[in-house]
């Protein structure tokens, strides 16, 4: 399926659905489509209860989703480590989280630096005086993670909910 500017979406294109057990697959990993408001309400709720520890539990929960993936998609496709990293940036993309970029890979460093432009998490959300695009973060620890072979966490240090042109994802090796 082509977007509006003639990319391909590979995602879009390979999607499976099995009408009979209501299940979206790609290469044979269940997804589904939810409105990133509905996230955006559980995130919010989750604040109101828990603080600033909701968002550690949702970069938990996207940590999961990028290091899974990450591991599937290299041995599914056969990709090496950085055709991997470059593939899940892409595939952001394809699924409607918004416009991701690798700007950074660098191996020896073992720090990676993504950006999300029109994140969808952090146009829900609306304005804040702080990150708020957690799951996104997560994912993107999850990838380095992968990516490095080591555990990894990253930083939010740009959000567009706080008034930045886009979501900037710094991540890196955990020391120690």
């Amino acid at each position: 399926m082509r977007g509006i500017i003639g990319m391909e979406n590979t995602v879009l294109r390979d999607l499976t659905w099995d009408a009979g057990a209501g299940r979206l697959r790609f290469k044979d990993v269940p997804y589904l489509l939810i409105r990133p408001e509905t996230l955006v309400a559980f995130q919010k709720a989750l604040e109101a209860e828990l603080g600033e520890r909701a968002g550690e539990l949702l970069a938990r929960g996207g940590h999961t989703g990028g290091a899974l993936s990450t591991r599937r998609y290299r041995e599914a496709l056969g990709l090496g480590v950085e055709e991997t990293a470059r593939f899940i940036v892409r595939m952001g993309r394809e699924i409607g989280w918004g416009d991701f970029r690798l700007e950074r890979l660098d191996f020896g460093a073992r720090e990676m630096v993504v950006s999300v432009g029109r994140s969808p998490f952090a146009e829900a959300y609306g304005p804040a005086s702080r990150p708020v695009c957690h799951l996104i973060r997560g994912v993107v620890a999850g990838l380095a993670e992968g990516s490095f072979g080591a555990p990894a966490q990253a930083r939010e240090v740009e959000c567009l909910a706080m008034g930045a042109k886009t979501c900037r994802f710094h991540a890196t090796v955990r020391s120690g």
